[in-house]
C-alpha cells in the first residue's frame, strides 16, 4: 500500500515517537546541562571529519591553509 520509504521515514528509520523516547533516556543520562556541550562534540567531530575529507580530495587545499 505505502512506498517502502514511508515506512522507514525519519531519523535513521526511526518514528516521531522513538526519536522522543530516545531524547528523554539521553537527557536522563546526562542531564539537560551536558547535552548542548554533547551535540557541539558532535557537531565539531563531524566538521572536522568533512574537512579531512575534502583535504584528501584536494592536497593543494590543505598547502594553502598552512600558508
Amino acid at each position: 500500500m505505502y512506498p517502502e520509504s514511508f515506512q522507514s521515514a525519519g531519523l535513521a528509520g526511526l518514528s516521531g515517537t522513538e526519536l522522543m523516547v530516545v531524547l528523554g533516556v539521553a537527557v536522563l543520562l546526562f542531564g539537560g546541562k551536558k547535552i548542548p556541550e554533547v551535540a557541539k562534540g558532535i557537531g565539531e567531530g563531524i566538521k572536522n571529519f568533512k574537512q579531512a575529507m575534502k583535504t584528501e580530495d584536494d592536497p593543494s587545499a590543505e598547502t594553502k591553509k598552512q600558508a
